[in-house]
């Protein structure tokens, strides 16, 4: 098969290449080639049977039309100061330049026009100045929550108007290679789970396989010398508190990004993906490895906030596998889990002792994952980052008071795989001609939006 453009990965990246060479009037063949399903067909079985049953072969949450996006928490964060590095490639202006417009066009498919964090700006303040008393940094970027069951009709619309102007999609099939010849990238090789395989040839290649697809592209990169450097890899927990805890932040902010270096080790530690009402949720990776995650609808809501802390881990040298690290980790903590996503109150953590079940049915704070397991999280947890986690969450305690309590639940592992960064120029052009990587899996970016932005300039330049 011969295409102008081939991208590898349905994930918001790959989806706003497509989307913004068809609303320039592109006449250039464009087939995208997406290992999980449609929107229409991905679902995840855990609504009826309440539990993980790991999907094969994918998981339905982590693939598929959207990447996670369809399934996740479905927020777009409207400031270039959030979303990973790539203002630092592109530059700051164009960045939100192009935040700006890519709203929009999630607006034309149906996102909600309310966002959220733009108003009482008194409020801010006083939380900002809680913050500063913590030796904590409140970024308040306003937000457009679409929600979890939103954002799939919104990722449906795009995806039948995508095929609906002449986009060809390739479901069920992954990209198990690239073609190279010259120094120049000629296109993929792709085969589905039954060992059915294709050769598709194209001028341009993308790649924009999302975090799922991470470890993928840094053996890729490795194997045909494709720039790259080891970047950084996040390794945390997801901690859930009740609403009435987080009730003034959730008011005003709809999400608090609190960023923080806590003593001893002074590693970058930062809050993440905040779901007031929202449940905590499982993803299964490769391997069968269980990573814990959050969800928020616009519409069902539960009487618990959840967000991530984050720990950023950099590895260079004499070690410089970053993904691979983390993946131990949390292959330890679902071995010590049976398989499942452990749980810990703050308190036993503090005490030094395991949480047991009956610990939680007694607890203000009822667990929303119903099937994580309670234990010891400290276990398999790195001393570093879990010293890390504690010295942060008791900072923000002074931000949120009651945010420490012995009651909070800390979910393991949580894990965010995007540490490769390859190396490219403004326009996204590897040291490979006709080879592109975008989005998280390339390690410039983090989130919807900013994937999104990324496939908006990346598609500008293939036109």
């Amino acid at each position: 098969m011969k295409k102008d453009v081939v991208i590898i990965g349905a994930g918001p990246a790959g989806i706003f290449t497509a989307l913004e060479m068809i609303k320039k009037g592109s006449k250039k063949s464009i087939l995208i080639v997406e290992k999980g399903q449609s929107v229409e067909k991905s679902h995840c079985p855990k609504d009826k049977t309440q539990k993980c049953v790991n999907c094969k072969p994918y998981c339905h949450i982590t693939t598929g039309f959207s990447g996670a996006g369809a399934f996740s928490d479905g927020k777009l964060s409207l400031c270039y100061e959030v979303g990973g590095d790539l203002p630092a490639l592109i530059g700051e202006d164009k960045a939100q330049e192009t935040i700006n417009y890519a709203d929009k066009i999630y607006l034309e498919f149906g996102a909600d026009t309310h966002i959220e964090g733009i108003s009482n700006s008194e409020e801010v303040k006083k939380i900002r100045q809680r913050a500063i008393r913590a030796g904590l940094k409140l970024v308040d970027c306003p937000i457009r929550h679409m929600g979890t069951e939103k954002a799939q009709d919104i990722y449906y619309a795009i995806e039948q108007y995508l095929l609906n102007n002449g986009v060809e999609i390739i479901f069920g099939y992954e990209c198990h290679d690239i073609i190279l010849a010259d120094g120049t990238c000629k296109g993929v090789h792709i085969r589905n789970n039954k060992g059915d395989a294709m050769t598709i040839e194209a001028d341009n290649t993308v790649i924009a396989t999302g975090r799922r697809g991470a470890d993928w592209l840094e053996k890729i990169c490795a194997e045909y010398d494709i720039a790259h450097q080891p970047g950084t890899v996040d390794i945390g927990v997801r901690v859930e508190v009740r609403n009435e805890i987080m009730e003034k932040v959730n008011e005003v902010l709809y999400e608090s990004k609190l960023i923080g270096y806590p003593q001893p080790f002074k590693n970058k530690v930062r809050t993440f993906c905040q779901n007031p009402g929202g449940f905590v949720s499982q993803e299964n990776y490769d391997n069968d490895l269980a990573v814990v995650n959050g969800h928020s609808y616009k519409d069902l809501k539960s009487n618990n906030t959840n967000l991530a802390i984050l720990v950023s881990h950099n590895f260079s040298y004499p070690f410089n596998q970053p993904i691979e690290y983390a993946k131990k980790v949390g292959e330890l903590t679902n071995m010590l889990g049976a398989g499942h996503i452990m749980v810990q109150r703050f308190g036993d953590i503090l005490d030094g002792k395991r949480t047991w079940q009956k610990e939680l049915s007694q607890s203000n704070v009822r667990p929303t994952l119903p099937d994580a397991v309670a234990g010891d999280i400290t276990a398999a947890m790195p001393y570093r980052a879990m010293m890390n986690i504690i010295n942060f969450i008791k900072a923000m305690d002074e931000v949120v008071p009651g945010f420490a309590s012995s009651e909070t639940l800390l979910y393991s592992p949580e894990l965010k795989f995007y540490s490769n960064r390859v190396k490219m120029d403004e326009k996204f052009n590897t040291n490979v001609k006709g080879l592109h990587c975008l989005g998280d899996s390339s390690g410039w970016t983090r989130g919807l939006m900013m994937a999104s932005v990324m496939g908006v300039l990346m598609g500008r330049e293939l036109i």
